[in-house]
């Protein structure tokens, strides 16, 4: 440790505005009848997503190990199961093994449902708050929705759904990714390197750009398209070449999410990741049965990055990783 080790991050200004978004986004859905909640940091079950790794929290006087949530929405699904109606939550999620310039292990959620709302009107919302917190109440952004299938087309020539193995990774390998880091990529793996690296960054630049109708292989806790089996009801939203926020048309069946969970949990071995189970307690609610409905997760932390035109998440945290 330096002498400096002790300061925050974040400017006073950033505290401010962080401040002031949180009130704005609060204001928004105070003025939608949309209830605030709050559910676990700490829970017995971690996340099965073979993209993320949940922090495990050891109880010293036991022995068991509970997990950091990566995410509310395990518990916010048991709310809406038990009739809570529309929710929203503002809360700090963690993530193992996520440092960069777009990324803090810890950091601040708004997540929300909204019960009978279609994948389009959840875009549109999301699209509405994240102008209001990135500009105010007079924002000049404009609203853009294209499906996963045109962008690849747009910007690979590539046909997502159905390109081969070997045609995905000639596109990676034409945008310079090492050999040695796409020879055992599985196919959604170089999906998402070729949208991270190659369409995500030019996503958003001339109005928030809503991404929808992604692989059904990577459905999550979204439901499919009754339409096209091939998709699922899911949407990332992208400002400025930022991915801001994912959401879906919530899944309501439990016998198929349970699918998906053991489907997780073979990946994270195939990985050398530790496999988890999923969590029962969501099972059961939606064995209950969860009312139609679509939620989202948006970051804060990327938002106030863009409304500050900073270059790293340390500048819009209290106190970064290294500093906590």
């Amino acid at each position: 440790m330096n002498g400096a080790d002790w300061q925050p991050t974040a400017t006073l200004q950033a505290l401010r505005l962080r401040a002031q978004k949180l009130a704005q986004a609060r204001t928004f859905f105070a003025t939608r009848n949309v209830l605030e909640v709050e559910t676990p940091a700490l829970a017995r079950h971690a996340a099965t997503d073979p993209q993320i790794e949940s922090l495990a929290v050891r109880d010293p006087q036991d022995g068991r190990c509970g997990y950091l949530q990566p995410s509310p929405e395990y518990a916010m699904k048991r709310l809406l199961a038990a009739g809570s109606g529309d929710i929203y939550q503002i809360c700090r999620v963690y993530r193992a093994a996520e440092r960069s310039r777009l990324h803090n292990p810890e950091f601040t959620l708004i997540e929300w449902y909204r019960s009978g709302f279609d994948l389009q009107q959840m875009m549109q919302e999301t699209a509405q708050l994240a102008a209001l917190l990135l500009d105010g109440p007079d924002s000049p952004r404009a609203f853009q929705y294209t499906s996963y299938s045109e962008v690849f087309s747009r910007y690979l020539g590539l046909d997502p759904l159905q390109a081969s193995l070997a045609q995905l990774q000639s596109a990676a390998d034409r945008q310079g990714l090492q050999a040695s880091s796409i020879a055992d990529c599985s196919r959604d793996d170089l999906l998402d390197l070729l949208m991270a690296t190659a369409i995500g960054p030019q996503l958003g630049r001339k109005a928030l750009t809503c991404v929808h109708h992604y692989p059904a292989s990577q459905a999550a806790l979204a439901q499919l398209d009754a339409a096209d089996a091939r998709t699922a009801l899911r949407f990332e939203l992208y400002a400025e070449g930022i991915e801001l926020a994912n959401g879906y048309v919530e899944l309501g069946d439990a016998a198929l999410q349970q699918q998906r969970f053991i489907a997780d949990s073979l990946e994270r071995q195939r990985r050398g990741l530790t496999a988890h189970t999923g969590d029962p307690r969501l099972l059961s609610a939606l064995q209950a049965g969860l009312p139609a409905c679509a939620g989202v997760a948006l970051g804060l932390d990327r938002v106030l990055m863009l409304a500050l035109n900073a270059q790293h998440i340390d500048d819009v945290l209290a106190f970064a990783q290294e500093r906590a």
